[in-house]
């Protein structure tokens, strides 16, 4: 790592510590509903934190409850390299961002284990982001290959994750709130949910498969068509047919459904912010919900930084959300290695101002491997040198090569899977003296 030593264990300490306040091992437990005397519980996770969250929970049930393995039941579905370890309970790995065929055969043993539950059972669905993509079951007459051809394409396009699930909600037979319609009359169902969503909006969380959808087959084909995405043949079929429009938030099948909240970003920034006031900064928070190109938000934040260096100040700047990147080039790269790479653009060189910037699930953009960069770090030489290397910073945010440009500089930010997920983490630390 090149980053000056006067920044980096700050850096690190910030994001560390926000990955830390979103862990299942801590947030989960308060939230897990008494089993009762009776019935099984069936436990159904999904998302990158569905690893995490489903071990915990068997561990509660099991141990500190003291419930018998017979009336513990479920499947977890992750993605491929954010497997925990379990004792009775199983877990699959599949595909994220691009879904594939383990996913589908995992989303359908869900939904058939969510349709067997008795009238003494409960259902208790751990959801996390990345769950869109872990639980995928096409609607009729869609193939795989056509599910994943049209992620690529909303990948590439810039496509908020509002966007996205919107489009996935009406081409599955899990999101929606098609897995609350899969629980049987009379049968207690319960999400508990980290929030890796702008809002934290139950309804974009993991494409909501256990709350109403306020958006339509229209909604759907007006973003496809904004958007520029050219639909395959059976996708165009599916938002054309009314048979595959969701079930809206006043449909009395979610009466009986309860739905919490057991992390978000907004704690993350919040405990964050505890350690920079620690530190003797002043904080700015600039919101848990950004969305956006991330090199205009980028830019919006260099400038905010030089203006508090010029006065003097020293501050952190915090933020979370989820930007967004339009690919235009052939590099590989996510939203806050790109956001990274220009925000120290815009700074050129500015005194006293570093940055890191990452998702909190641990891999940003990229392949879609397990070991993919979760963002990148930046100081006050990073320009430098990338000059003295021969590196042009502006040809390599061109081509949307962000890991090229860091991985050379040595200032990926690389902690690995987290195994929870409450969306991107930026700070600015400005330390003028």
């Amino acid at each position: 790592m090149a980053i000056d030593i006067r920044f980096a264990p700050l850096l690190h300490t910030l994001f560390d510590t926000a990955v830390a306040a979103a862990k299942a091992e801590t947030a989960l437990p308060p939230h897990l509903p008494d089993p009762g005397a009776y019935g099984r519980i069936i436990l159904l996770a999904a998302g990158k934190a569905a690893g995490s969250m489903i071990a915990v929970a068997e561990a509660h049930y099991l141990d500190t409850v003291g419930v018998p393995k017979s009336r513990l039941t479920g499947l977890g579905v992750t993605r491929h390299g954010y497997g925990r370890p379990t004792r009775h309970l199983e877990l699959v790995e599949a595909g994220h961002p691009v879904p594939d065929a383990a996913g589908v055969a995992a989303t359908l043993r869900c939904l058939e284990m969510a349709a067997s539950a008795g009238p003494d059972d409960h259902v208790v669905v751990l959801l996390s982001g990345g769950a869109s993509a872990n639980w995928i079951a096409p609607a009729s007459g869609i193939p795989l290959s056509d599910k994943q051809e049209l992620t690529r394409q909303l990948l590439r396009s810039g496509a908020t994750i509002r966007e996205m699930n919107c489009i996935r909600k009406h081409l599955s037979q899990i999101k929606g709130g098609r897995l609350a319609r899969a629980v049987p009359d009379g049968v207690r169902l319960t999400t508990l949910a980290i929030s890796d969503v702008p809002q934290d909006d139950p309804a974009v969380i993991g494409s909501g498969p256990t709350v109403g959808d306020p958006t339509s087959l229209s909604d759907a084909r007006d973003i496809c068509t904004r958007l520029g995405i050219t639909l395959p043949l059976s996708i165009a079929a599916a938002l054309a047919d009314e048979k595959n429009e969701t079930p809206g938030p006043d449909d009395p099948v979610f009466a009986r459904a309860v739905y919490t909240l057991v992390a978000r970003p907004a704690l993350s920034l919040a405990n964050a912010a505890i350690v920079a006031k620690a530190a003797g900064y002043e904080v700015h928070l600039l919101g848990d919900s950004l969305e956006g190109e991330a090199r205009e938000r980028a830019g919006e934040h260099a400038s905010l930084a030089r203006h508090l260096a010029d006065n003097g100040r020293r501050a952190v700047l915090l933020s979370g959300g989820e930007l967004t990147v339009t690919i235009h080039g052939d590099g590989t790269g996510g939203p806050n290695q790109e956001y990274a790479l220009a925000l120290a653009l815009a700074l050129d060189g500015a005194a006293d101002i570093a940055a890191v910037a990452g998702d909190t699930d641990g891999t940003d953009g990229g392949r879609g491997d397990a070991s993919d960069p979760a963002g990148a770090m930046i100081d006050p030489g990073t320009l430098a040198r990338a000059r003295a290397l021969g590196l042009d910073a502006a040809a390599f945010l061109a081509r949307n090569d962000s890991t090229g440009f860091f991985s050379r500089l040595g200032d990926l930010l690389t902690p690995g899977p987290t195994f929870t997920n409450v969306n991107d983490f930026r700070a600015v630390i400005v330390d003028k003296r």
